[in-house]
């Protein structure tokens, strides 16, 4: 919402309709002012309050929110950011998402796996460089099993023992959940994708479930894991309802970590010539997210750097305190395509801490080591 400037009193006389639409964007500010001091007071809205946020959403509102948002952020965390080193363990999935460039039906992409000794030797290099924190990330991978993963997570555990381990492999059996955790997995990343039943149906296959979805959700926090859930801005058919209901999903749910990034089209898939969601609707939800979860780690996604130079960084100053630097391989990262000019180079990857952490230090934040 724009500035309101005081108009000369001849228009008053003037115009009345000018009179009217200006008392209308003064009486809309301050609305929307009041939402939101009560998100920072309360942590969270009601389902139209949220609507209207989302409706409404324009520069001057991020900038709004993005404010409170550091301000919170900064006194969870300081000016403070944690790393966790990505490894996209395999491109390989059984599943056809619509909006997942890796979806099984999609002919155009190279598959690959990483192997045992490739997966600890990419954790090595991130350790030496500083990295404490592997997030093990791949589609569900027939041939990567439960107990192959579990398997994996526990050397890791054992030579590197002060080292956390994030996975992120999808929809598993709640004995396989048992099996990583018990194994010394820290962490596990698992969108919602969708916390409306229709919405998820229109943008997954047949077959993919979204009660087991949610179950999985559920079955993960049961058995301790720090658990992170989200969705994407923008996706096809998604609605600004549809993203209120996110948000109060994630406000039952509670979680630990959450991830959103922008919906990016991908070749190869039904919804390859759909827009990009957009940039400055993804960094009001980042700071909505912060004021509702002071303490949750909130990453800066790559999706967020792949639309934008600066959106790495802009992510960061509307709440985030988590970057994800690629630790992959340099002969996979294009391979692992979930969706179109995958940013996974230069300050985004292990081999550029050093130009990261002076991308952090140009607006006042530096690397919590």
């Amino acid at each position: 919402m724009r500035n309101v400037i005081p108009a000369p009193i001849g228009v008053y006389v003037i115009g009345s309709c000018t009179f009217f639409v200006l008392r209308m964007f003064e009486s809309e500010s301050h609305s929307i002012s009041t939402l939101i001091d009560k998100l920072v007071r309360e942590h969270v809205l009601a389902k139209e309050e949220y609507v209207r946020l989302i409706s409404g959403c324009s520069e001057d509102m991020v900038r709004k929110v993005s404010v409170e948002a550091k301000k919170v952020t900064e006194s969870s965390f300081g000016n403070k950011i944690l790393l966790r080193g990505l490894l996209e363990i395999s491109n390989h999935c059984r599943n056809g998402c619509y909006y997942c460039g890796l979806r099984c039906a999609n002919a155009g992409v190279e598959r690959y796996r990483m192997s045992r000794e490739q997966i600890l030797e990419r954790c090595r290099f991130a350790y030496r460089i500083g990295l404490r924190t592997f997030v093990l990330q791949g589609g569900e991978d027939a041939v990567q099993t439960d107990s192959w993963i579990a398997s994996v997570v526990k050397t890791l555990k054992e030579e590197m023992p002060d080292a956390a381990v994030t996975l992120s492999v999808g929809e598993r059996s709640a004995d396989g959940y048992r099996m990583m955790r018990e194994a010394g997995a820290d962490r596990y990343l698992l969108r919602h994708e969708a916390a409306d039943k229709l919405l998820y149906g229109r943008i997954h296959p047949a077959g993919m479930s979204h009660a087991h979805r949610l179950e999985c959700l559920h079955e993960l926090k049961r058995l301790g894991f720090q658990t992170g859930t989200g969705f994407m801005v923008g996706v096809p058919f998604q609605t600004a309802g549809d993203i209120a209901d996110d948000l109060l999903f994630i406000h039952r749910l509670q979680p630990d970590m959450i991830g959103i990034g922008p919906f990016i089209a991908a070749q190869g898939t039904p919804f390859e010539n759909e827009p990009n969601g957009s940039l400055e609707l993804t960094l009001l939800l980042i700071g909505i997210l912060r004021l509702m979860f002071p303490k949750a780690h909130i990453p800066s996604t790559t999706a967020l750097a792949t639309l934008s130079p600066e959106g790495r960084l802009r992510g960061i100053l509307a709440g985030a305190n988590v970057v994800m630097p690629n630790i992959s391989p340099v002969e996979v990262r294009d391979k692992y395509s979930i969706y179109d000019g995958k940013a996974a180079f230069g300050a985004e990857c292990g081999e550029g801490i050093s130009m990261l952490k002076e991308q952090l230090a140009s607006i006042g934040y530096c690397v919590d080591e």
